[in-house]
């Protein structure tokens, strides 16, 4: 059989897989009213990097994307240090470490300053609305650029809400609200585990924002998502988080077998609700985990 053919069949198998994962979390959460509507997911396995496999289930269906939003500014900030435009400076390196492992807003909004050369604040006249707005497009375009679709990725989360110029925005401009599909989040993640997302040294700095020690690492992002899936032999590279409306995880799993996956999955309307990712996870890797 030609490596082509094995690896259409092995995507059949996967696809199989999947529709079986997130039928049986639909059936394990029917209780708490989990709909077919508010679960996305990707699977991609990288057991042989130069032909991985992709399957999804709602993966192009954008959805408020909470902090995995963070990892696309994580690779725009390195696309521009690579490119020159942005200075390696330890304050930039702090909030990038700030923004990824600790999920915090402020180092997120200091970052999307930088890539996009806007700043929040009063309101603008109209005219200089528009130029504002065109510049807080510029990681958009850059995504855009590289045939992602379905996303949009230009503006900083909030801890209260948007004031002023970012209020205008909303009100002037549509669309205006960050959204993610699986499958974009998934191509970025991959692109980044195989070193092909701006560099391979630089695919390594992102690695090590993103790596996770769940089995030590009090942070939730390795303790309340996927790592809760998986056996202590396993090793965790994820950018997870959460609000008030959507739970989300990206994440890239090593197994002790051999395995490797990048694992995206979005939910809706049931933040509270830990344990449908790693529920979803573990049906998605049964066959793997026992």
């Amino acid at each position: 059989m030609s490596n082509s053919g094995s690896t259409n069949l092995q995507h059949k198998d996967q696809e199989i897989l999947v529709e079986r994962a997130v039928r049986k979390t639909l059936e394990l959460f029917s209780s708490r009213k989990l709909s077919a509507d508010q679960l996305a997911f990707t699977m991609v396995d990288l057991r042989n990097p130069h032909q991985p496999v992709r399957s999804h289930y709602r993966g192009d269906t954008p959805i408020y994307p909470a902090s995995v939003i963070k990892l696309f500014y994580l690779a725009a900030t390195h696309r521009q240090l690579e490119d020159g435009r942005l200075q390696d400076t330890p304050e930039l390196r702090r909030a990038l470490h700030d923004m990824i492992v600790h999920s915090y807003n402020e180092a997120t909004s200091y970052v999307v300053d930088l890539l996009t050369g806007t700043t929040s604040g009063p309101e603008l006249p109209e005219d200089e609305l528009r130029e504002w707005f065109d510049k807080r497009n510029a990681v958009n375009r850059y995504f855009t650029s590289l045939g992602y679709t379905n996303i949009n990725v230009n503006k900083k989360p909030w801890g209260e809400g948007p004031y002023g110029r970012e209020t205008q925005a909303i009100q002037a401009f549509t669309p205006t609200r960050n959204s993610l599909t699986t499958n974009a989040t998934a191509r970025l993640l991959r692109e980044i585990v195989t070193g092909k997302a701006v560099s391979p040294a630089r695919s390594d700095q992102m690695m090590a924002l993103l790596k996770r020690d769940f089995g030590a690492d009090p942070n939730s992002q390795a303790r309340d998502f996927t790592g809760r899936a998986l056996p202590p032999s396993a090793k965790l590279w994820s950018k997870a988080g959460w609000m008030s409306t959507a739970r989300h995880d990206a994440a890239y799993v090593e197994l002790a077998g051999g395995a490797r996956f990048v694992l995206i999955t979005f939910t809706e309307g049931h933040s509270d609700e830990t344990e449908i990712i790693p529920a979803l996870v573990r049906a998605a890797l049964e066959d793997f985990l026992n």
